[in-house]
């Protein structure tokens, strides 16, 4: 198969899968597992920031608040709870960096907290049938929110999102809300850790890793960011009126199948 239409197909699951609950990291390795192949980390990173560069456009109202109406009580209150599930979250991540930790790239992990994360949108959702929900995040929500990124950090397969808006859930926070903050959360978030990343990778290369094919990575970019900015269009019309149950239904399903790929190839 071509080297790009490699790129797009990847650009096409990282656009998807980047905000929307199902785990953008889990679907990447299940595609380089079925094509067979393996990108660079600075591949990874670099279409993962243009998949979150792309919905900033779509929080421009947010995004005008913080500018032109920031001495306003309630949107000093915003950007606080914003900064204090960021800086939590860049503090933990700090802390695991220091210790080594490593992202695991086995597919069992993934497949696990695709499960658990199914299960728990299915049984949250069908628990919140018929309650009223709050739109105001409160400061416990924003601990949550910061504490949620790490743990999608350190579990392949759970998604930032998902556990996040999960989380959001459980403490009573309305569904378009629940998206919208840990959205503008994970922006700052993941463009440090993207930033943060490239850095490395351009200063410091492993030894023996290939020269990027810089050609190939900006197609990759511009893919993700332009299939991100429609899924997560979509996502956020989308939980105006729905609920969360049908993703949680495909992270089990998409479970399964992996269980019973694993269980095929190790038989």
């Amino acid at each position: 198969m071509p080297d790009w239409i490699v790129v797009i197909l990847l650009g096409i699951v990282e656009g998807i899968t980047e905000f929307l609950p199902v785990s953008s990291t889990g679907h990447l390795l299940i595609a380089e597992r079925w094509l067979h192949i393996r990108q660079s980390d600075l591949f990874n990173v670099v279409i993962q920031s243009g998949a979150v560069l792309a919905v900033i456009p779509l929080f421009h109202h947010r995004f005008h608040q913080f500018l032109f109406r920031w001495r306003e009580p309630a949107t000093q209150d915003y950007i606080l709870k914003i900064l204090l599930a960021f800086v939590l979250t860049g503090g933990l991540g700090f802390i695991l960096e220091k210790k080594g930790f490593k992202l695991p790239e086995q597919l069992a992990p993934v497949a696990w907290a695709l499960l658990v994360g199914g299960v728990g949108f299915v049984l949250i959702e069908a628990w919140l049938r018929g309650k009223t929900l709050d739109d105001r995040v409160t400061w416990a929500m924003a601990v949550a929110v910061g504490l949620g990124q790490i743990v999608a950090a350190v579990f392949p397969g759970a998604s930032r999102s998902g556990t996040t808006i999960l989380l959001c859930l459980l403490l009573g926070l309305a569904r378009p809300a629940a998206t919208e903050f840990c959205f503008i959360v994970g922006i700052p978030t993941m463009l440090a850790a993207s930033g943060l990343k490239i850095f490395k990778a351009l200063h410091h290369p492993p030894p023996g890793t290939a020269p990027e094919h810089w050609g190939m990575v900006g197609l990759g970019f511009l893919v993700s960011a332009v299939i991100s900015f429609i899924a997560v269009k979509w996502l956020l019309r989308y939980v105006q009126t729905h609920t969360f149950t049908a993703f949680g239904w495909y992270r089990i399903g998409l479970a399964v199948l992996i269980g019973i790929g694993l269980l095929a190839h190790w038989g």
